[in-house]
């Protein structure tokens, strides 16, 4: 959509919205698009691309026939917009409603519905439902981003449109083509399914995300239609998880102190073996090398337990059973491969500044649908700084000016004066005089009604807000200002976002609510290792049911992100925090706190893995053909890099410096070397 199209699209609203009896298309083309030159045929072609942009946006046109005074007077058509015409209805909310819609909005931070939940808040600003509100500072829950399959799935299903994609059956272990209508996506037993109709089965199917191997292609040519009062939730409730099973993995010595804190002893590994022990432990069997332990451990799935073990590299090989040997032996080619294909020329677009979300280029369909809620967020808010207007909207100064000089010239046909929308911001103050019937948000879309209301439902299982009637009124309200968008809401369902070690959370919520320092012991990963420190407790958050708490640690002398089930004693030392502590200024807390002895890394991401420019906070990003890009991304620590490849098993590689792509090439074609035979 061009400028010059959103400024006729508006007027052509306006003129909709302000005429009581309607307007004939002749006069439309006359006075809206002041159209001389094109045929009738070319100009209608365009008039009902238009109708449906503003369909599009949540008007909906209507048309009114004139019947004609006798046979030489054929039928008219008339067109207008009724002033209520799907306009979201006031909501009044109160303090602790606010608070608990604020953290069911911020829930998708990165994830696919980040965009839809900023929207719909700002709908309710516009339409003055929102009041201040203060976050608690131990309940500020994240839903984890589910990658790139997740967001084409979510904008497939809200269109109602087929998806095609590449999937690894469970049962035969095969890559197999799923031509697939999407009903609805949930989170179940920590996993992401989505729920629909396989055309090739011809029957309703369950796919776990993390087995899709392909994009996602959305089949805009074909249409769905989902089973009526479909609830996504219900559907997965009936489920069943998977057994748990022992893998059997080959450790080098004094290595992956996390896998051994949950490993068994291997099946087979001492005298009498149990019938039935997993393939490779039976007497006779190949005995791991010199310099490792066989280790059981325990698993459900095998895609899950493959990703994590690939990462290890060189430092672990699988024994058994063989589907977690072939599911390993994936990712680790899938990285190599890509890792070694030539790199793209390195450049990134001029005059980018830190935190650059991934996203689309902003379009002018993108500012029709801001200037739409800006209108009536000015008339709620008038005198505003024109930098807190900028700020509340996420745009540039720059930016808002050229949105309010269209509106200015944007009015009734005609293009009186007071027929025009009457905008001022000489003294930096902005003040809204002629509104034009654009003076309340349109209702929320599908999208932006599942943010809100699949937020809220995932809030139930934090007891805290649960116990109170804040999150049930708001719920209640939320559903009766959606109307069907909000029925639609069933077609998602979130992870569970309760803590899993409730004792930890607790004392580090009483700590901070009380000031007090504590002392942890702290498995670290990354280092292999376990230390203690002393920490001044500031926040909590969460990502799905993981829980961290952000302090200032003595030992580093900087902020510290500590996940709590890593967190093996955690005790007050009796100290106050120190004066030096304050918590980080960006909300949501970030991951990771960069510093300037970071090394800065160029990774080329697929457009499978694409979402993770956003999970690593990239500072600037550069599309590439296909749907990939470069990321320039802060890492504290290179050593875990090519964890981080191998991980993402041909979704992720790094590009620059040369030093640590090769280092992750070697690395990769060792661990590789292991399954040779």
């Amino acid at each position: 959509m061009s400028a010059s199209r959103t400024e006729r699209l508006l007027n052509l609203l306006i003129a909709l919205l302000n005429t009581k009896y309607g307007l004939r298309r002749s006069e439309l083309r006359d006075k809206v698009y002041h159209d001389t030159t094109s045929s009738d045929v070319a100009f209608g072609r365009m008039f009902e691309r238009d109708k449906g942009e503003l369909r599009h946006f949540g008007f909906e046109i209507e048309t009114v026939m004139d019947t004609g005074w006798g046979s030489d007077d054929p039928a008219t058509s008339r067109y207008r917009i009724g002033k209520e015409s799907n306009r979201l209805p006031d909501v009044s909310l109160t303090a602790e409603e606010c608070t608990v819609l604020i953290l069911a909005a911020q829930l998708w931070e990165h994830a696919a519905l980040g965009s839809a939940a900023v929207n719909a808040m700002r709908k309710l600003q516009a339409a003055g439902g929102l009041v201040d509100a203060e976050l608690p500072a131990g309940v500020q829950p994240r839903i984890r981003p589910a990658g790139q399959a997740f967001e084409d799935l979510v904008a497939a299903m809200h269109a109602r449109h087929s998806v095609s994609f590449g999937y690894l059956a469970g049962s035969t272990g095969k890559e197999e083509e799923r031509l697939v209508e999407p009903w609805g996506l949930g989170s179940r037993f920590g996993q992401w399914y989505l729920v629909g109709h396989d055309r090739t089965r011809g029957d309703r199917r369950f796919f776990r995300l993390s087995r899709i191997t392909s994009a996602v292609t959305v089949l805009e040519k074909q249409g769905i239609t989902a089973p009526t009062a479909f609830n996504v939730r219900a559907e997965l409730a009936g489920l069943a998880e998977l057994p748990v099973r022992t893998a059997v993995v080959d450790v080098v010595q004094g290595k992956l102190l996390g896998l051994r804190k949950r490993a068994l002893a291997a099946p087979g590994t001492e005298p009498g073996t149990e019938p039935g022990a997993a393939p490779g432990t039976e007497p006779g069997a190949a005995q791991p090398d010199a310099g490792r332990d066989r280790l059981g451990v325990p698993y459900r799935d095998a895609e899950t337990l493959g990703e994590e073990l690939a990462s290890y590299g060189p430092h672990v090989t699988v024994a058994a059973p063989p589907e977690l040997v072939t599911a390993v032996r994936r990712r680790l080619a899938a990285a190599a491969a890509f890792a070694a294909t030539p790199a793209p020329p390195v450049a990134f677009p001029a005059g980018g500044t830190g935190n650059a979300k991934r996203g689309r280029k902003r379009t002018s369909e993108d500012q029709l649908k801001r200037m739409l809620q800006l209108v009536p967020f000015l008339v709620h808010n008038q005198g505003l700084h024109i930098r807190d207007v900028a700020a509340k909207f996420g745009i540039t100064r720059q930016e808002l000016e050229d949105d309010l000089r269209i509106l200015i010239c944007s009015g009734l046909p005609g293009g009186y004066p007071d027929d025009l929308l009457d905008i001022r911001w000489d003294d930096d103050h902005v003040y809204i005089i002629q509104d034009l019937e654009l003076n309340r948000p349109v209702r929320f879309a599908v999208d932006e009604a599942c943010a809100l209301l699949t937020g809220l439902e995932t809030l139930n299982g934090l007891p805290e807000l649960a116990e109170g009637n804040a999150l049930e009124s708001v719920t209640l309200k939320l559903m009766a200002a959606a109307g069907e968008e909000g029925r639609q809401a069933a077609q998602l369902s979130g992870p569970a976002v309760a803590p899993g070690n409730s004792a930890t959370l607790e004392t580090a919520r009483d700590a901070i609510a009380s000031g007090a320092q504590l002392r942890l012991r702290y498995f670290s990963p990354q280092r292999d290792t376990v230390s203690e420190r002393d920490v001044d407790p500031l926040r909590l958050y969460s990502l799905d049911n993981t829980w961290y708490l952000e302090a200032y640690c003595h030992s580093a002398q900087g902020l510290r992100n500590f996940r709590l089930d890593r967190i093996e004693e955690l005790q007050p030392t009796g100290l106050p925090v120190s004066a030096d502590a304050r918590p980080a200024d960006s909300f949501p807390v970030k991951l990771f706190t960069p510093n300037d002895d970071d090394t800065v890394v160029v990774v080329e991401l697929t457009r499978r893995g694409a979402g993770l420019a956003d999970d690593y906070y990239a500072e600037h990003t550069a599309p590439l053909p296909g749907g990939g890009m470069l990321a320039e991304i802060r890492f504290g620590s290179t050593d875990w890099l090519p964890m981080f490849v191998a991980q993402h098993g041909g979704t992720a590689r790094i590009v620059q410096p040369e030093a640590l792509a090769e280092a992750s090439r070697a690395w990769l074609a060792a661990a590789l070397a292991q399954y040779d035979d």
